[in-house]
């Protein structure tokens, strides 16, 4: 699949960047919405789902950024909290 980024998509994904996860994710469910209703011209609909899978990415992005910032809580034999470690070691 192409970038969203590239060719007509290009508009699609324009100021999707800028967005944070809950402005991303508002327009993601405004744009199901208005594709479940089924009443939108071929055409507009093609470009509104291109918005929906340039937000998508974002939203995915930002996700990813989370999770690898999110810390678990780590105890000790008796279960009290002693510090925390990455949720993901490895990542």
């Amino acid at each position: 699949m192409a970038d969203a980024s590239e060719g007509k998509g290009g508009k699609a994904a324009a100021g999707v960047d800028a967005l944070s996860f809950e402005q991303a994710l508002a327009e993601l469910e405004a744009i199901v919405a208005s594709l479940e209703k089924g009443n939108v011209p071929l055409e507009e609909s093609i470009a509104i789902y291109e918005r929906g899978e340039a937000l998508k990415q974002r939203c995915e992005k930002l996700l990813k950024a989370a999770e690898a910032r999110v810390e678990t809580i780590t105890r000790d034999a008796d279960g009290r909290p002693v510090g925390t470690a990455p949720l993901d070691p490895e990542g």
